[in-house]
């Protein structure tokens, strides 16, 4: 029986540092069939500790070699909603719909306050406490990293 040996297409690996660049993301993965390539480079912020829920189950990967351990992590600010993962952040949930929140607006613990797309899954971003959102740190649209903070609330 022969082998067979996979060569890597070096035109792709390159494609991918370029759209990790020019994305500003830290890590990004790609599986076709049997072949699958991940990279990431190093990141100078500290990743920040996440008690949101994720809405769908993902197989486990090996640990990136630049991650640092959930216990060396800051906790979240008091008032700051953080992404609980690198996707698009999105402020409606459809493109020309009402936005879920503007500055200003009254929330209560669970609400949905935005969308973060993830490998092609829609994750509602619910309100951590009640209170009133003072600001929305990231754009309609806008690619997010995990931790990154997305509003205020106070």
């Amino acid at each position: 029986m022969a082998s067979k040996k996979t060569s890597i297409d070096q035109g792709l690996i390159k494609d991918l540092a370029n759209l990790l660049t020019e994305t500003d993301l830290s890590e990004i993965e790609v599986e076709q069939d049997d072949f699958r390539v991940r990279l990431s480079r190093a990141t100078t912020a500290a990743p920040v500790q996440v008690h949101a829920p994720v809405m769908h189950a993902a197989a486990p990967l090996a640990a990136a070699p630049v991650a640092a351990s959930a216990d060396a992590a800051p906790a979240p600010v008091a008032g700051n909603v953080p992404s609980p993962m690198v996707g698009t952040a999105y402020h409606s949930p459809a493109p020309g719909a009402d936005p879920f929140i503007k500055i200003g607006d009254s929330v209560k613990e669970g609400d949905t306050v935005m969308i973060v797309e993830a490998m092609k899954t829609m994750n509602q971003i619910a309100s951590p406490k009640s209170g009133k959102v003072t600001a929305i740190l990231v754009e309609d649209g806008q690619p997010v990293e995990f931790g990154e903070q997305l509003l205020m609330i106070e």
